[in-house]
């Protein structure tokens, strides 16, 4: 299995960090919808769920260790709705996916925006703390302060603009990320959608759509990542995951890294980026000369969390060698392309693939690496 121990996070072999819901969390959770069980009883059952979880992460060989969102319905929305001035509400319609549609649900900013040390995930945390030992080491994820810039309903009487909107927002999430890290947290994830819009040209004109400039809008996402973690202490890791979606199995966008890639692998200030290669959709490592830092880890989602198929390992290790001509071998790693689970309903294969895919990554990891 791979020595994931040999670097400091992100490891070697890693991953995004959703997990398939068992049955029987998905039962409860359905339970409490309906009124038939209490929170309690809820909570009871997500504690014992993710005490098994953590056991199986590390039996399979991982050195990072998540709750596997078992908590939330959805990766982004538990978190924003959290915020003081954000609350979730009900649209007419979910996002739209390749074939298939989500249940109706996104949030709206209500009131000025801030971060409350009652934000429920901060308990989450530490309960995995609590779990991890010090031969792990426990990860965190939250979504971009972009989601709400750019997925959020922004309320015109609070906040004229997303610009207006930015100053607040970036103060609560570096409150957010001083209240993970006082509880214990040094490894903490931002998952990110909204640099996908900047992929494609279908994506360039939704964005002009909506009535914004794509360039004013990719530094105001820079800024808003830049500014949230400024202030982050100089032992927290955070790392960026960008991601394409990931619902059922299928996705939202295509298209390379290209159009943005100057901004995303030389202007963020991330320690690490967790990129999606797992298919053609995502075009080619040759963005990848845009890194500069020799401190910034690049981790190459070439393993897809979308089927139970395994990846041929030679293959695999040849796509690796192909990304280290843009950037050396020692600062990349490998984990699958996304989560198993980015919503409650999660990927279309089984827990025994799921944990397959896993051990494949650290597989090839030790290969490659050791």
């Amino acid at each position: 299995m791979a020595d994931t121990k040999t670097i400091t996070a992100p490891f070697r072999g890693d991953h995004v960090g959703s997990f398939l819901r068992p049955d029987r969390l998905k039962q409860a959770r359905q339970q409490r919808q309906n009124g038939d069980i209490s929170a309690e009883e809820l909570t009871r059952i997500e504690d014992e769920e993710i005490i098994k979880l953590v056991e199986k992460q590390k039996e399979a060989g991982l050195q990072s260790i998540t709750d596997g969102d078992f908590r939330r319905a959805w990766w982004h929305f538990d978190f924003l709705e959290n915020l003081v001035g954000v609350e979730g509400y009900e649209p007419e319609s979910g996002i739209q996916f390749k074939g298939v549609e989500t249940k109706p649900h996104s949030v709206r900013v209500v009131d000025r925006v801030d971060f409350s040390d009652n934000h429920p995930m901060i308990e989450h945390y530490k309960f995995l703390h609590s779990l991890v030992g010090e031969n792990h080491t426990p990860k965190f994820t939250i979504p971009s302060p972009n989601m709400l810039l750019f997925r959020g309903n922004i309320n015109k009487e609070i906040y004229e603009n997303e610009s207006e909107l930015l100053s607040d927002l970036t103060k609560a999430y570096q409150k957010a990320i001083q209240a993970f890290y006082d509880a214990g947290c040094r490894y903490l994830q931002l998952d990110d959608t909204s640099w996908a819009g900047f992929f494609s040209e279908e994506g360039l004109q939704m964005i002009r759509d909506r009535g914004q400039d794509p360039e004013e809008l990719k530094g105001l996402f820079v800024q808003a990542v830049n500014e949230s973690i400024a202030k982050k202490p100089e032992d927290l890791v955070i790392t960026m995951h960008i991601c394409r979606g990931n619902f059922r199995s299928t996705y939202t966008a295509s298209g390379g890294y290209d159009a943005v890639s100057e901004t995303i692998f030389s202007e963020l200030n991330v320690d690490g980026l967790f990129l999606e290669y797992d298919d053609e959709r995502s075009g080619g490592f040759e963005p990848l000369r845009h890194v500069k830092r020799d401190d910034l880890r690049v981790v190459l989602g070439l393993i897809t969390s979308k089927t139970g198929e395994l990846e041929d390992k030679d293959r695999i290790k040849k796509r690796i060698a192909e990304a280290a001509e843009y950037v050396p071998l020692d600062q990349l790693c490998l984990s699958p392309q996304c989560g198993f689970a980015s919503t409650e309903e999660g990927n279309i294969l089984s827990e025994g693939e799921q944990w397959a895919k896993i051990r494949h990554v650290l597989e090839i990891a030790d290969n490659v690496w050791n």
